[in-house]
């Protein structure tokens, strides 16, 4: 996969408004997205292949390079753990297939459209950039078994003790830091195998371990359950590098689902694309022809 990919957020007709209006797309916390085991699936895999004999070789290969470097990895995200599980916000994408460029995806109208379903096809250039000026990390979902996990974490002691000396060579900060990601997204980004036709990509932000000076904080009210989320302005940010986020590059097309009044809202669409705008409006806006009955 590479920059020239595209991606697609499911969400109802009313989310997609406020996205285009506001020019603004938010992060939730993980404690209150659709699977109920978010980041808990991931925490139990790397957990239990870190304490089974993967780990151990993979704290014996972190030894070889700096003595005692396993413990001070093992401690520091110990110790972050709980604002791992408590603060960490994501936005989730799905990798766009040209074969469902017209109709979208059944499964994920069914999941996500509540009668009023609208897909937003992104431009992928945005998601592989270099700059951290955000703060905000995009990462592919693993859909993995414990045992595949643990295979992993085995695979990669092995490299670790392959290149010992290239690793030492990076100095010991450099490779706690590198440890520690691997181990944050590794829990944020793993998933049970039977997610998988969602093809899922996620914009991560945990502020309190990353600071994210582009992100606002607010207190709203989403589907009757008050929460705090993090708003990201659509915007570029051209002198850090940063192109691609402004919504008349970001936004590839739309398909509007399955629903009773397609029309009305393909044209309320296009108003919204031509108030933010993006040319040539009525022609980036499909609607689906997949025929789903919404109830």
């Amino acid at each position: 996969m590479d920059a020239g990919c595209r991606f697609v957020y499911y969400t109802t007709a009313d989310t997609a408004t406020k996205i285009l209006k506001n020019r603004q797309i938010w992060l939730r916390n993980t404690a209150v997205m659709n699977d109920y085991s978010e980041v808990q699936y991931g925490f139990q895999c790397l957990n239990n292949a870190y304490k089974a004999g993967p780990g151990k070789n993979f704290n014996t290969a972190l030894n070889t390079c700096f003595q005692g470097l396993g413990d001070e990895v093992r401690d520091l995200f110990n110790g972050w753990l709980p604002i791992i599980f408590e603060d960490t916000y994501v936005t989730c994408v799905s990798q766009h297939l040209s074969e469902e460029n017209h109709h979208g995806r059944l499964s994920m109208w069914r999941a996500y459209g509540c009668g009023t379903g609208i897909a937003l096809v992104i431009n992928g250039a945005v998601m592989f950039g270099n700059t951290q000026v955000l703060q905000v990390f995009s990462s592919p979902v693993l859909y993995k078994t414990p045992e595949t996990v643990a295979e992993q974490l085995n695979q990669i002691a092995n490299n670790i003790s392959n290149d010992a000396g290239f690793l030492r060579s990076l100095g010991r900060e450099h490779v706690k830091s590198a440890v520690f990601n691997m181990f944050l997204f590794g829990i944020l980004c793993t998933k049970h195998p039977g997610f998988y036709e969602e093809r899922e990509w996620r914009a991560i932000a945990s502020p309190r371990i990353y600071k994210t000076p582009h992100c606002t904080s607010a207190i709203e009210v989403i589907h009757g359950t008050p929460q705090r989320v993090l708003k990201l302005d659509l915007k570029n940010h051209t002198e850090q590098g940063l192109v691609g986020l402004a919504i008349p590059e970001l936004i590839d097309r739309i398909i509007v689902g399955p629903c009773q009044f397609p029309k009305i809202i393909r044209s309320a669409f296009i108003e919204l694309l031509q108030e933010a705008g993006v040319p040539d409006a009525d022609k980036k806006i499909v609607v689906s022809d997949i025929p789903l009955r919404q109830t």
